[in-house]
């Protein structure tokens, strides 16, 4: 027994000893943090926080507000309503802490002990305003630290009051508006000092999330938070339980006339940068918007305004009809310009990024891509007539039709199928090889929607955004996986550190055969080739071709609603969509069915004005050779049409059209400036 209180008596103060120690290193760890933070002197209660934006060539295009358009007001004319409820929701014990709330701490450890997540936060307003003043949102305990070193700096060298102050003067209270001022004048067209109790309670849980909670954007939400502020204020003493029903039942009248977004270039570009920026940062929204992000685009402001220019010359304003459109870098993907609408003051919604339409023929590139692994070639032929299709589990046939219900009546070959959009060749090549063929190649080239294998997709009876479809044939130009669209070249902080730089991603096993992506590039130059013209149908290019000076490649497609033309140089890429906002409006009328490819047509020409021409330099693994467009034979002497189409030398027809001797392509075109570099680096 005696030996059990000796082993007892030495465990106690080895106890004591080591509690004695913690206790003494504890209080040097503070005083070292103490001593640091004084000798850091006051922190300054304003921030920098606008985020800037810079074109290519390093001019600002636009800039998210900060500090200089805020409206800094003096606590004392505050109403009394907006920081009590901002302190009954935020913070209830703010003049009893020293910038860290330990019960609130310890509390919400529980809290996410229990449930096994982080459930609940227990930052204060100290330490909220010190987050902003520091201006960094990652999640890394380097900015935890300087954030607790700015609490306790804050609350050594400022009173309560003067960090309340500063707190309620620069939060964001979304739509652009810092702090309460601000804010008040965005919600409500009045000064802060006139707010009442009801529009201060719903201001203050605007903050916790000002998309989510913006009673502009999201009023249920926003209705929601606004009572349990004001239940909090009750149960803090704020307020009487009367006030409290008054406050729920009276009415909020918005203000109507709200300040237009600091977006005068670009808006719609501006906006798809800020979504990436988050993206790449982790962060939201609102994070790259008040983060003092300096953030160098891809934009090229003159093609911004060619683009915007063609777009409003080839649309009339009084027409409902909606436009998106797109021009892109060829080799490295950069988006240099981009509209989402007609008028971004009276639609911010960018359908170029958040619209997914139907993309019709602009399918039918990918399709053939997929049918050259299977055996097929530009030359394989297949009939084109009325056909009904038997789909296995479905009690009706599949009745596609071509347009105005024209046919061949004869077999026809690939490369004048994808000139003329032939609908028939395309469901029989996609049925004969399997429609997961066309789902895994769309994948291949980054389209991530939920496609379903079915027979309408090989006539693009699925929903894809503009931009997706951009990048997708970016990936064909180049022939790999490497290229991505992207409206973002550098991000920095306010340091000039560096927090991202666009690289390409090149993978060894590169899932993009560049032979096969090169055969349907070329190709798709048929649909301005009048060599690939039918009996039955045009190239789809005809309307425009007059138009076009040099080569270009490109798709057009057409649903009952929705109008595309996407088409590329081997330097710049341009996608078009034209339709109707309203569910299920169909295009009307010959207007309608014109202005895609009119808009991508102008703005191509006026891109490339100033530039030389260039070719299309094929990969070592396919040649060249000229074919009989009609029947795909090799051409000859006597054929009365010939289409340079390329092709793996393996599946090069031996039959030749009209003659026993195949044309040389040297021969008969060393002098042509189109094809000059493509025979020079050939030979």
């Amino acid at each position: 027994m005696l030996s059990f209180f000796r082993f007892s008596y030495r465990w106690m103060k080895l106890g004591i000893k080591l509690s004695f120690f913690s206790a003494i290193a504890a209080l040097i760890g503070a005083v070292v943090v103490l001593i640091f933070a004084i000798t850091q002197g006051p922190p300054s209660l304003m921030t920098e926080q606008n985020t800037v934006y810079y074109g290519k060539d390093g001019e600002i295009i636009g800039e998210d507000r900060g500090a200089e358009e805020r409206y800094w007001i003096d606590i004392e004319d505050m109403p009394e309503a907006i920081k009590e409820a901002t302190l009954a929701i935020e913070d209830r014990r703010f003049y009893e802490h020293f910038g860290f709330d330990l019960k609130r701490i310890a509390s919400a450890a529980l809290t996410d002990l229990r449930q096994m997540r982080m459930a609940e936060g227990a930052s204060t307003i100290t330490q909220q305003y010190a987050r902003n003043l520091y201006l960094s949102h990652d999640k890394t305990w380097t900015r935890k630290i300087h954030e607790a070193l700015y609490a306790i700096r804050l609350e050594i060298f400022y009173n309560k009051d003067e960090i309340l102050e500063g707190y309620l003067n620069t939060i964001y209270y979304g739509h652009g508006a810092y702090g309460i001022e601000a804010a008040s004048r965005h919600y409500f067209n009045k000064n802060a000092g006139d707010l009442t109790l009801t529009e201060a309670a719903m201001l203050a849980g605007v903050p916790k999330g000002p998309s989510y909670y913006s009673p502009l954007t999201n009023e249920e939400n926003a209705e929601t938070r606004q009572q349990q502020i004001l239940a909090e204020m009750e149960r803090n003493g704020y307020i009487s339980s009367s006030e409290k029903r008054e406050a729920v039942e009276a009415s909020l009248v918005y203000s109507t006339t709200q300040e237009s977004d600091n977006k005068d270039t670009a808006p719609y570009f501006q906006d798809q940068v800020v979504e990436e920026a988050a993206e790449l940062l982790g962060v939201d929204r609102e994070s790259v918007e008040t983060g003092g992000y300096h953030i160098q685009t891809t934009l090229v402001e003159e093609h911004q305004q060619i683009l915007e220019d063609k777009a409003k010359r080839n649309i009339p304003d009084d027409d409902e009809i909606q436009v998106a459109a797109a021009v892109m870098n060829s080799h490295t993907g950069a988006i240099t310009a981009l509209i989402g609408g007609k008028n971004y003051e009276e639609s911010p919604f960018n359908r170029a990024t958040q619209a997914k339409r139907a993309i019709g023929s602009t399918i039918k590139p990918f399709l053939y891509y997929a049918a050259l692994a299977e055996g097929y070639s530009p030359v394989t032929m297949i009939e084109s007539k009325q056909t009904e299709f038997d789909i296995e589990g479905s009690p009706k046939p599949y009745e596609p039709s071509n347009f105005n219900d024209q046919y061949a009546e004869k077999p026809v070959t690939m490369a004048q199928a994808l000139a003329v959009s032939d609908n028939i060749y395309a469901v029989s090549t996609h049925l004969d090889i399997g429609p997961e063929k066309l789902v895994d190649t769309l994948q291949t080239f980054g389209i991530e929607e939920d496609l379903k294998p079915r027979a309408s997709l090989a006539l693009g009876y699925s929903s894809i955004s503009l931009y997706d479809m951009m990048s997708a044939y970016g990936k064909m130009i180049k022939g790999s996986e490497s290229l991505e669209g992207h409206t973002i070249s550098k991000i920095t902080d306010r340091h000039d550190n560096v927090l991202y730089e666009y690289q390409p991603v090149y993978n060894k096993d590169d899932s993009i055969d560049p032979e096969r992506a090169f055969t349907i590039t070329h190709m798709m130059t048929g649909m301005f080739d009048s060599s690939l013209d039918a009996e039955y149908a045009s190239v789809t290019g005809s309307p425009i071709k007059g138009k076009l000076t040099r080569m270009y490649g490109g798709k057009s497609g057409t649903t009952d609603t929705d109008s595309w033309m996407i088409g590329f140089s081997p330097q710049y890429s341009s996608g078009v969509w034209v339709g109707y906002d309203k569910g299920g409006h169909s295009l009307e009328g010959f207007n309608d069915h014109r202005y895609a490819k009119a808009i991508w047509a102008d703005t191509m020409e006026a891109v490339h004005e100033s530039l030389p021409t260039a070719a299309f330099i094929p990969p070592p693994g396919v040649k060249g050779v000229y074919i009989d467009p009609e029947t795909g034979a090799l051409s000859g002497p006597n054929c009365p049409q010939e289409r340079l189409v390329y092709m793996e030398k393996s599946v090069i027809p031996e039959e030749v059209c009209g003659g026993d001797e195949s044309k040389d392509l040297e021969d008969e075109f060393k002098n042509d400036p189109w094809f000059k570099d493509v025979v020079d680096w050939f030979f």
